[in-house]
């Protein structure tokens, strides 16, 4: 079972996260980014794939998609918070840009 993140585990997890862009979301515990691609058909690609893994894991994002620009944020809604699959989502996301 997924737990909320602890005081001790929040750093270690997210500050590499923070690194790549990733950022607290004001006035919930949630971390967002924007991804921003050369076009429509690049960002609905990069989506596919991020999709793929978000089904695998069970694990599914808030995101909406304009044009080449993808807006992701990420929060465990059954701890109401942050957890250990929104660091893992976060990753593999930011591992499909490459």
């Amino acid at each position: 079972m997924t737990e909320k993140l602890s005081d001790e585990t929040r750093k270690p997890l997210l500050a590499p996260l923070f690194d790549t862009g990733w950022a607290l979301v004001d006035g919930r515990d949630a971390i967002c980014k924007t991804f921003v691609f050369d076009d429509f058909v690049e960002a609905f690609a990069w989506m596919t794939r991020a999709a793929f893994w978000a089904e695998k894991w069970n694990h599914h994002p808030e995101w909406s998609n304009v044009y080449k620009t993808v807006e992701v944020t990420l929060s465990t809604h059954d701890v109401g918070g942050l957890s250990t699959l929104d660091a893992k989502l976060a990753r593999k996301m930011d591992s499909l840009m490459g």
